[in-house]
């Protein structure tokens, strides 16, 4: 009976690693690859198979650095950085290409970029990870079109760094944000400040700091 509960572990453990590699989340990829590792590693232990033990607890301090290392730098203002463009630039387009099934999902008011007269490109060192193109509707109120942010940085914090602290909105002279009709309910439960108002929700810009 123990030799059956122990090959359920073992396959268990192998399952969690499989599964791990088609994650499109980094976060979720690398939780689920150190369970699957320490997994494997304690029943290898047990079974006395040491080369597996090495791998396996090689893997294990692999994710738990990689882990340590992407939460450190969830909230470091130095993580993202915001490059704005024309909404028609190639760039743009590009993008809204790449991602438009998803796009059109998440923003199903979007219709066409030349509607927009604010966008911008989030960026991680060399990689663009999120797009927001947004339209004045009166004086100091910016309308979101797209909010978007591709799904292997989902589990970090690109939309907190837009809206809270990359200070793109109070260069805008944007005094209050909105979110389209018929957008996602992320912004009920996001930390970022909306509030729901006349079915859309609302941010007020913090002031710029000196």
């Amino acid at each position: 009976m123990g030799g059956v509960i122990w090959e359920v572990i073992g396959w268990a453990g192998t399952g969690l690693v499989v599964l791990s590699m088609a994650q499109q989340r980094i976060t979720r990829l690398r939780i689920l690859n150190l369970a699957g590792s320490a997994i494997l590693l304690v029943y290898n232990l047990i079974l006395g198979v040491w080369p597996m033990v090495a791998l396996n607890a090689a893997l294990s301090l692999i994710q738990i650095y990689h882990l340590n290392k992407l939460l450190r730098s969830r909230h470091d203002e130095a993580t993202y950085a915001v490059v704005t463009a024309d909404p028609t630039d190639d760039v743009i387009r590009h993008l809204l290409d790449l991602y438009s099934e998803e796009i059109r999902r998440f923003n199903p008011t979007f219709r066409r970029p030349e509607d927009s007269g604010i966008a911008f490109v989030v960026m991680k060192g060399e990689t663009a990870v999120g797009l927001v193109l947004a339209h004045l509707a009166e004086e100091g109120t910016a309308v979101l079109d797209v909010d978007y942010v591709t799904p292997t940085y989902r589990d970090f914090t690109p939309g907190e760094f837009v809206f809270r602290r990359s200070g793109i909105w109070q260069r805008l002279g944007v005094r209050r944000i909105r979110t389209a009709p018929g957008g996602p309910e992320y912004y009920a439960t996001s930390n970022l400040g909306f509030v729901p108002r006349d079915g859309v929700f609302e941010l007020e810009v913090a002031p710029a700091t000196a």
